[in-house]
């Protein structure tokens, strides 16, 4: 007979519950589900617990990391295994329960490329008493502002746009156009852009230039 006729393919096996802890694993629960003593059943079921918890043996004494393993092993059987869990068996429904969709926060979809810690830290700022502790937040917001706006593939950028956007997205509660700010100037911030550009683009030193004397097509 030849062998290479027996041979089981992944494809044709069944499809594995958990497949990280592999077919080995799958086959000790499928047995322990066999299993028709109860003694000899929850037996079997604590050393594959044992087994499992010796893949991270530094949380398997952990409480809830115990817990956890118990949730795989009845998951992994479809929870056809009658065993005594230490621990109150989740059910099935909980388990598969989708959970519920993220809200991703959309304060100022329109000036989307500020971020929104940007409208935080006005928040912040707007929560602080008058003086030159908030004059000075104020200052750096709409400094970060800039900085973010010619981030955005810009080369530059008027105070003034600068000054209505935190305007708009303070609710008119911080008015730097009205103080007469100066702030940094555009160069400086693509002065920076660009120092940052080139320090991660040059070979650092005693490294070889790997693209030397290679032909160009």
């Amino acid at each position: 007979m030849n062998p290479v006729e027996n041979l089981e393919y992944n494809t044709e096996r069944e499809k594995l519950i958990i497949p990280e802890y592999g077919r080995h694993f799958q086959k000790m629960v499928d047995h322990a589900v066999s299993i028709k003593d109860d003694e000899e059943r929850n037996k079997v079921a604590k050393a594959i617990i044992s087994v499992m918890g010796n893949l991270q043996p530094h949380l398997r004494d952990v409480p809830d990391f115990q817990h956890k393993l118990w949730d795989q092993l009845f998951i992994m059987s479809d929870f056809k295994l009658q065993a005594e869990s230490p621990f109150p068996i989740t059910p099935k429904e909980v388990l598969q329960a989708r959970p519920d969709p993220l809200e991703y926060p959309q304060n100022h979809p329109k000036y989307r490329f500020y971020g929104n810690n940007i409208k935080r830290m006005i928040d912040v700022a707007i929560g602080w008493d008058e003086g030159d502790k908030r004059a000075g937040l104020e200052y750096a917001i709409a400094n970060h502002m800039k900085k973010c706006y010619l981030n955005w593939n810009k080369d530059t950028v008027e105070d003034k746009a600068i000054f209505k956007h935190l305007y708009e997205l303070s609710d008119g509660k911080i008015d730097l156009a009205a103080d007469g700010v100066n702030l940094t100037d555009s160069g400086q911030f693509l002065k920076s852009r660009i120092s940052k550009s080139n320090r991660t683009s040059s070979p650092k030193k005693g490294q070889r230039n790997t693209n030397r004397g290679k032909k160009r097509y």
